[in-house]
């Protein structure tokens, strides 16, 4: 193994990031201008020996670690060396230096208090991604929380940091944990000093957890060993909040209603998985990082396709619309085109003209009718019969007489009447009103006009019967 130095040849030590119970975080360089990542462990150990223990544990995880490096994922952070210091003998493990803000940092002002939910998902499909390329060489995290996964400036990728706990021993893990371990983010079992693949699910569920809602399901307020109890007992007692509403609570005031909205339609299978990882039971959560992983790949892919299914039946259903819109539009088009020809092959006559031409028929009708029934007619009818008074005539003039005096359904009334003495009588009783004689004009007696009506009665009555 290398060695690290204070301030040497081979790695320089530029400050420490934070310190913490699983020891501090120091920002080295290494020969040129390599920017790196060192993280000491406040255990020494006296002996370089593998008949020490404690070298030996720690030279059997890092052997592990090495394993992760194997075949390199960009969401897990590469392990450059390992080895114990010149001062101290610390054991220590050198990182590459990742550029960015962690999880913590970017739910703090100036940023949003909670992550939109395409960066939740997309924090939840990597970290899933490393830890299941973790545990698939059998190395246990033991420290996921908020600000041990950082966010890579250069490559846009959520990276896990921070292995410490990962090749201390199991006593110095106890020993860490009790006294200065992020307790917000661990896992039941823990507090006995057991670590699990499934202890990793559990700070995954926690991490995901904060990151829809703002807070973490059980904050610490404070480090007095009181709150810590406090905190202890609710993870392994109390049922975890529901997520929606704390998510609900915290949606910053800046986004507009419709976004906040839109950003509280969390997906069912991320709120599955927030369930599953945050049971108490081990046994009830997924049983590593890659069932975990094939969880989410399946379940987001069939959601997506879905999503997408829903917009192609969307679009069919818009198609049809249109379609049955066109098919109506074509249809008046063609109506229209037919009742312009019919109109063109019409006759047509202006409405002046058409007015005019009612009008002078009107005027005709109206000439006629008054003609028709005008008093000249009946004048004549009066000479001739105050001439057949005095006069004897024949049934031949009787007849001419009356041609020319009534019209021919008149006449052919008066021709039905077979005795010529009886058709002279009616002939003289046919006088409708008084008329003066030419010569002395002596006025018609009042009995003959009265006489006039029932003799036009019987005249009609008797063609209608004919």
């Amino acid at each position: 193994m290398s060695k690290v130095f204070t301030i040497t040849d081979g790695l320089e030590n530029l400050g420490a990031f934070r310190t913490g119970g699983q020891g501090s975080v120091y920002k080295g360089r290494r020969t040129g201008k390599i920017v790196t990542a060192v993280k000491l462990l406040p255990t020494p150990i006296l002996e370089e020996s593998m008949e020490n223990k404690n070298y030996r544990d720690f030279s059997n995880e890092v052997e592990k670690l090495k394993k992760v490096n194997e075949n390199p994922s960009p969401n897990v952070v590469k392990i450059l060396s390992s080895g114990l210091s010149d001062s101290g003998s610390f054991p220590f493990i050198e990182m590459e230096y990742i550029e960015g803000h962690d999880l913590e940092e970017l739910l703090k002002p100036p940023h949003d208090p909670i992550f939109t939910l395409k960066e939740a998902i997309k924090v939840t499909e990597q970290l899933a991604n490393a830890i299941a390329h973790c545990h698939s060489v059998n190395v246990k995290h033991g420290d996921i929380k908020s600000n041990n996964v950082k966010y890579n400036a250069f490559t846009g990728n959520y990276v896990l940091l921070d292995f410490g706990l990962a090749i201390m021993s199991d006593e110095q893990r106890r020993t860490s944990l009790r006294h200065a371990g992020a307790i917000e983010f661990m896992a039941p079992e823990q507090y006995e000093g057991q670590m699990l693949l499934e202890s990793d699910i559990y700070s995954f569920g926690i991490v995901l957890y904060e990151i829809l809602a703002g807070q973490v399901p059980f904050p610490l307020f404070d480090n007095g060993e009181t709150a810590r109890n406090n905190v202890r007992v609710s993870h392994i007692e109390t049922p975890i909040p529901d997520v929606l509403e704390l998510r609900r609570k915290n949606l910053p005031i800046t986004w507009s209603p419709e976004k906040q909205a839109r950003e509280m339609q969390v997906p069912l299978w991320l709120l599955t998985i927030l369930n599953k990882c945050l049971q108490k039971k081990p046994s009830k959560r997924f049983g590593s990082g890659i069932e975990l992983q094939e969880f989410i790949i399946e379940n987001s892919i069939s959601q997506a396709q879905i999503s997408e299914l829903s917009q192609t039946k969307g679009d069919e259903k818009y198609q049809r619309i249109i379609s049955e819109k066109d098919l109506k539009i074509s249809a008046l088009r063609q109506q229209i085109r037919e009742n312009r020809r019919s109109s063109r092959s019409a006759i047509r006559i202006p409405a002046p003209v058409f007015f005019v031409s009612v009008i002078l028929l009107s005027a005709l009708l109206l000439f006629a009718g008054y003609n028709y029934f005008s008093n000249d007619r009946p004048a004549v009818v009066m000479g001739v019969a105050d001439s057949t008074a005095n006069n004897p005539i024949s049934d031949r003039d009787v007849s001419n007489d009356i041609s020319r005096a009534f019209p021919a359904t008149v006449v052919l009334n008066l021709d039905s009447i077979k005795d010529s003495e009886l058709r002279k009588r009616t002939l003289r009783a046919s006088t409708v009103r008084p008329v003066r004689s030419s010569e002395d004009n002596e006025e018609v007696t009042t009995g003959e006009t009265r006489t006039r009506k029932p003799f036009l009665k019987f005249l009609f009555k008797k063609r209608r019967k004919d």
